[in-house]
């Protein structure tokens, strides 16, 4: 990207959208408030119109107006493919049992005419804001939902179809840089292919319980090209820090899978007893060693651990400690060398 950097920490919102818990209006300005405070200019917020239906857009929008804060020093990425509609059932139709108090539900409308449509509907939710970064939200869950090949080929096609009217966006400079998010990282490498993207957000996928080497090596590609990185959910929507969901689902500890998550989650945090290290701040260090990765998006439903998440992201960790968990299996040994570079790097940078 050009003409502007982003900081090691952006601020996800999607607390500011009703997940998991219905906040206060009072607890979300503190919010973002912290995070204004914490964070240079231009403070770069993360949101999208599935998060609570556009209530995420609606309340940061509402907040830094009333926080008093200038349009240009704040810069804002909507991650489009969302739109916000009529709620006509008892919750929302969307991934239920996430999103908690919503008024509203909320489609997938991903095409030329609808990702402006989002964009256009986001801006107006916005209230006196707008998104500089865009990005087509959610492509793997589009195309999961094909009925066939045939209906599949159909969606990727309205995918790059969406992706053109980014790129008018962009060339009108309505909007500085374009990208993708997704949870499906495949996907992304499919649609880098054939888009000219900015930046790509990678979410779930990068993890410090979840890093396959061919991602990897897809991020090391990514970087190759100039291509920033920024990863996200990395503690796979909570479950690494003491949560009931992995990856936005409820554990089943009547599967294998549940029992292998929580085994996985306790060897984790002895560990991290053992070390003194807290778990999320470990979380955080592996997710920024990953290949081209610059920034993390980082969400909190509680004012006072903004600049919490701030700190972790400047944090060190003793080498013994990777090489303990790789010792016990948590993490591969051949991602050590990543790690070491990560140290390596803060090290130069607390002492030049």
């Amino acid at each position: 990207m050009t003409g502007f950097n982003l900081p090691e920490v952006i601020f996800g919102t999607s607390g500011l959208g009703n997940l998991y818990v219905a906040l206060e209006d009072s607890v979300k300005l503190a919010i973002v408030e912290e995070s204004i405070a914490s964070s240079a200019k231009p403070v770069v917020f993360d949101t999208a119109g599935k998060y609570g239906a556009g209530l995420s857009l609606e309340c940061l929008g509402k907040c830094l107006k009333q926080s008093g804060v200038a349009p240009k020093d704040v810069l804002i990425s909507n991650k489009l493919g969302w739109l916000r509609t009529e709620l006509k059932t008892e919750e929302p139709t969307f991934e239920p049992g996430v999103w908690k108090g919503l008024k509203y539900d909320a489609v997938q409308n991903i095409s030329y005419e609808g990702i402006l449509q989002c964009y256009k509907q986001g801006n107006q939710l916005l209230n006196g804001y707008s998104a500089s970064l865009v990005s087509v939200h959610d492509p793997d869950e589009y195309l999961l939902a094909a009925a066939d090949d045939d209906d599949r080929a159909k969606r990727y096609l309205d995918i790059l179809d969406a992706y053109r009217a980014l790129a008018d966006l962009k060339q009108k400079g309505e909007v500085k840089a374009i990208g993708v998010g997704a949870k499906d990282w495949k996907v992304i490498q499919k649609i880098t292919k054939d888009v000219e993207l900015d930046w790509v957000m990678i979410a779930n996928s990068m993890t410090i319980h979840s890093h396959p080497p061919e991602l990897i090596r897809f991020m090391e590609e990514l970087e190759a090209r100039g291509i920033t990185i920024i990863n996200s959910a990395v503690f796979n929507a909570g479950f690494l820090t003491g949560g009931d969901f992995y990856n936005y689902r409820p554990i089943d500890l009547k599967t294998d899978e549940g029992k292998g998550l929580i085994a996985w989650r306790d060897c984790f945090n002895a560990i991290c007893n053992n070390f003194g290290i807290k778990p999320a701040v470990a979380c955080v260090q592996f997710a920024l060693s990953a290949p081209g990765v610059t920034s993390i998006a980082l969400n909190t439903t509680d004012p006072a651990r903004v600049k919490q998440n701030v700190a972790m992201a400047a944090t060190v960790i003793p080498m013994e400690f990777w090489r303990k968990l790789s010792a016990e299996g948590l993490i591969s040994v051949d991602y050590l060398p990543l790690i070491i570079n990560r140290s390596y790097k803060q090290k130069h940078y607390l002492h030049s």
